[in-house]
């Protein structure tokens, strides 16, 4: 923001230049009164400028034609009626001027109009026209366009020919210019060639699209990438859009829905895509052949696959197979000898066999641990009682001095409560049943031993 500063007369070149990212630009109350046609070109930024209340008698379009401004404040300047303002008037009503704005310029007489009344002679917007809006040439040939102007004062003509390769010369000093392209190239196909008329109330541009037709050129083609799918990836070039055959070890390949073409990519004459192949296998191995054809000519290009190796022939990739093979030659064992004539390698029939015995000696083997494990359950089921011969809860051990015993078995209607519960070989302590296992050893001592020393 800038203001009151009655020497600040001009904004020259780059002047403002370093502040890139300036949006408003305010210089008001100032004595500016000029603005160089650079001023603000490095200022792509800038949004609003208010330039009000200074000393502006002109002002060019040119600093100002490239910026995206939604305000442009140019009142109470004492602009002098000209074509150099014109610009002004013409686009009163454009995006610049989102805010009412009383303009005014001072005529040849001193004389105050307002800027919409004012009419100065031979002073017109310039306008451009081509001879030709559909440009198309065949590659290698030459073709001449066209530019009629009008305008007062006269417009400047110019070609903008951005990133054109073929050779070209132009002539804008007579009215219509022109420019001669020659030899013109393919990579030139769908360039714009422009038109620019410019005078001091603005400028005009006419533009046209070039159109090369051209033979079909394979630029790219690469062996087999597996992806999602399959695919043999290539790039051709061509225009009018080629069409696109595939051969097979020289033979026309029938596309379906597992061998097909498709493109991914068009960028003006040139198609990206690549030939897609679902789950091929070694009968899909050989030499892929793609022919691009169009109007003006063909092209073709040959590229090897290899998909799978032929099963068996050790070549291909890691596989887990029901059968081994295993080879032994001369040199493996250090055998220096001629043994040509010997057999080296397993006969596949012996193998064969043996893998069968194996299985029959593991189901043997099975069913002898099978049966086992029965015969143990048996056993254990049915052999829970006394190897004394104790059974049920009638027997009674037969010693003379089983009343010294703590532990006394339970005989048959017995009158003990809960005589009912427990197992056959139970005792009762007091009046609780104790399960017993009893020790073989127990009634084998003396009854000596068992009375103390007195």
């Amino acid at each position: 923001y800038i203001a009151n500063q009655r020497k600040l007369e001009s904004i020259n070149d780059n002047e403002v230049g370093f502040y890139v990212g300036l949006k408003n630009l305010t210089v008001v109350d100032s004595g500016l009164r000029f603005v160089s046609r650079q001023a603000f070109v490095k200022n792509v930024n800038l949004q609003y400028i208010n330039l009000s209340r200074n000393k502006l008698s002109s002002l060019s379009k040119k600093p100002f034609r490239h910026l995206g401004l939604s305000d442009l404040i140019l009142a109470d300047n004492p602009f002098k009626c000209s074509c150099e303002i014109m610009w002004i008037k013409k686009f009163q009503e454009t995006k610049f001027y989102t805010e009412s704005q009383d303009l005014y310029c001072m005529d040849d007489n001193n004389k105050r109009t307002a800027l919409l009344d004012m009419k100065v002679p031979n002073c017109d917007l310039p306008s451009a026209n081509l001879s030709n809006y559909n440009i198309t040439v065949v590659e290698g040939k030459s073709i001449t366009l066209y530019c009629d102007t009008t305008g007062g004062p006269p417009p400047n003509v110019s070609w903008v020919l951005t990133n054109l390769v073929s050779n070209h010369e132009s002539d804008t000093s007579k009215n219509p210019a022109s420019l001669t392209i020659k030899n013109v190239s393919s990579m030139d196909s769908g360039l714009w060639i422009s038109c620019v008329a410019e005078n001091i109330v603005g400028e005009d541009q006419a533009s046209a699209e070039l159109t090369v037709f051209f033979a079909p050129n394979i630029t790219f083609i690469e062996s087999p990438t597996p992806d999602h799918h399959w695919c043999i990836p290539f790039t051709v070039k061509g225009n009018p859009k080629p069409t696109l055959q595939w051969f097979y070890e020289g033979a026309i390949l029938n596309e379906s829905e597992y061998i097909c073409t498709k493109i991914h990519v068009i960028n003006q004459s040139e198609y990206h895509g690549c030939l897609q192949l679902d789950n091929p296998t070694h009968l899909n191995n050989g030499a892929y052949t793609l022919l691009a054809k169009n109007e003006y000519g063909e092209d073709e290009k040959r590229v090897d696959a290899h998909f799978m190796s032929v099963p068996g022939d050790g070549s291909g990739p890691i596989v887990d197979p029901d059968v081994y093979e295993y080879e032994t030659t001369p040199n493996d064992l250090g055998d220096t000898t001629n043994n040509s004539n010997q057999i080296t390698s397993t006969d596949v029939s012996n193998k064969e066999n043996e893998d069968s015995i194996t299985v029959y000696v593991v189901v043997g083997i099975a069913a002898l641990v099978c049966t086992g494990l029965v015969i143990m359950l048996i056993i254990l089921k049915f052999g829970r009682h006394s190897k004394f011969g104790m059974k049920g809860p009638s027997s009674v051990i037969s010693n003379d001095d089983d009343s010294a015993s703590p532990l006394h078995h339970i005989s048959n209607g017995s009158n003990t409560p809960s005589s009912s519960e427990g197992g056959p070989d139970a005792v009762i302590i007091g009046m609780t049943k104790i399960p017993v296992i009893e020790n073989p050893q127990y009634f084998g001592i003396t009854n000596s031993q068992l009375k103390p020393d007195t």
